[in-house]
């Protein structure tokens, strides 16, 4: 990975990635860290990996902290705060990267449940520690962020609709965090090569994938979007709180 933001340009700074344990939250948070920040890690149920990733972390001469956490879970969210503020006291980025809905053997509700729940419930557990110019970055796709103007793939449209919700409350809180001195951006990606959703849509739905950069003319990797929605982070808040980043040709309005 080649250096995305500039050197030492979040030093003295505490950035937390949820689901950061792999693909885009992981290289997410490298760049964070390559950045000069502290960082925090949070997995869901793969410690191993995330601790993996937090001694690479630590080699660029950060402090991380590695937290598991079950973000539907308003207990084990607080639990989470509370490490990072005995670690950090503040936090200066907050990263709402871990969504999901396409996993096997989940409750019906389930991607509401986290893509739009669990998002305002992280928020709101995180404002106490917020700096006075945090910066909170919500993560999302083209094909959930446009839902309301062009359909997407069935074996997809549950996670789009809950994913939208999610922004939609979210956005609903910009007023309260301007307030606070919060800044807030969505970061919208097309399709992106290599991702778990990707590949799940890829088996429900065989060359969903290559049908879709042939219309956009080319997809983002993992790492090119992560260091997207790391420049998020620090770069001046654009037009309706949004970034998006890759083709949107094919989709209507918001």
């Amino acid at each position: 990975m080649s250096q995305t933001l500039p050197a030492g340009s979040l030093s003295g700074k505490t950035a937390l990635v949820t689901g950061s344990s792999r693909g885009i939250g992981a290289d997410t948070v490298r760049y964070f860290a390559e950045a000069g920040a502290n960082v925090v890690v949070n997995y869901r149920n793969k410690a191993p990996r995330a601790e993996r990733l937090a001694g690479q972390l630590r080699e660029l001469g950060v402090e991380v902290l590695v937290v598991g956490a079950d973000l539907t879970d308003p207990e084990s969210v607080g639990a989470m705060f509370d490490e990072v503020r005995r670690a950090f006291g503040l936090l200066d980025i907050l990263v709402l990267n871990a969504s999901g809905g396409m996993e096997a053997g989940m409750a019906e509700d389930y991607a509401l449940l986290l893509n739009r729940d669990a998002q305002v419930g992280v928020l709101d557990a995180a404002l106490p520690l917020l700096s006075d110019d945090a910066r909170v970055v919500f993560v999302t796709s083209h094909q959930a962020h446009f839902i309301r103007t062009t359909p997407t793939m069935p074996e997809y449209e549950p996670v789009a609709l809950s994913k939208r919700a999610g922004e939609d409350a979210l956005r609903a809180r910009i007023p309260e965090l301007t307030e606070k001195g919060v800044g807030f951006v969505v970061v919208s990606g097309d399709m992106i090569e290599g991702t778990i959703t990707a590949t799940l849509l890829e088996r429900a739905n065989p060359g969903a994938i290559a049908a879709r950069r042939e219309g956009a003319g080319r997809l983002y990797n993992v790492s090119e979007f992560a260091a997207e929605v790391a420049k998020a982070a620090i770069d001046p808040i654009p037009d309706g709180n949004t970034r998006l980043v890759g083709d949107t040709s094919s989709f209507g309005g918001e």
